[in-house]
């Protein structure tokens, strides 16, 4: 699963995105569990996405949770993130093509 994760976010596409990311909002209550690696949910979010698998069907092998997935996805796409990526990357043809992708997949998700 490590192989098709790093496929779905390559590592010019997690520089990109991780600085585009919002920061993570301290608990009020404090506590709780450390948060999720970013990476791991991104590249979730992204196969369930652009796959068309339903958020239950997410396979376990990538190391988040159902709920921790859509969250991070719910979260990221209120920070407009599928569309900040997409400007970020305009200029690499590749990147740009495979982000856009993503954010269409993304929208139909949030829309529907």
């Amino acid at each position: 699963m490590e192989a098709l994760a790093r496929r779905l976010v390559t590592d010019e596409m997690w520089e990109v995105a991780s600085a585009l990311m919002p920061e993570q909002r301290p608990r009020p209550q404090g506590g709780g569990r450390a948060a999720a690696d970013a990476r791991r949910v991104l590249a979730a979010v992204v196969y369930v996405v652009t796959s068309g698998c339903a958020w239950q069907n997410l396979p376990p092998a990538f190391g988040v949770t159902v709920p921790t997935a859509h969250r991070w996805f719910a979260r990221w796409s209120r920070a407009e993130l599928w569309e900040r990526l997409c400007e970020a990357t305009a200029d690499d043809p590749a990147l740009a093509a495979w982000t856009t992708a993503i954010r269409d997949s993304a929208s139909r998700r949030v829309y529907s």
